[in-house]
């Protein structure tokens, strides 16, 4: 269990959507993971994110997918890439990461950039 947070605590992580626009394998990563590009929208641009989703999806099932983004950690140098924002995903029973994702029904009416409500 994780210790409680205020309000203000979750208030101050950036969380907003976004659209993978580019993702490649990272080969310098020790665990398999994606270089990914990640379009935020005008105010925040194209941002960069290394992310272990490789058990799961290919870099082609990647480009186009909607995500939720972390985009105020300070940017960090993964396996000499400069990973920018964090993708958010949930570990599955087998240890993969499934991508946390708007809902698909209604995820073409959130902008790029979009934070979480």
């Amino acid at each position: 269990m994780t210790a409680e947070i205020s309000f203000d605590d979750f208030a101050k992580i950036s969380l907003c959507a976004g659209t993978i626009i580019r993702a490649e394998i990272n080969d310098g990563a020790r665990k398999p993971a994606f270089k990914l590009w990640v379009d935020l929208g005008e105010e925040l641009g194209i941002k960069q994110s290394s992310a272990q989703l490789a058990a799961l999806y290919t870099a082609e099932e990647l480009v186009g997918r909607h995500v939720v983004c972390v985009t105020n950690f300070p940017p960090m140098r993964i396996a000499g890439f400069k990973s920018e924002i964090l993708v958010t995903g949930f570990y599955d029973s087998g240890g993969a990461v499934v991508l946390a994702v708007p809902d698909p029904a209604h995820a073409e009416k959130i902008a790029n950039g979009a934070r979480l409500a």
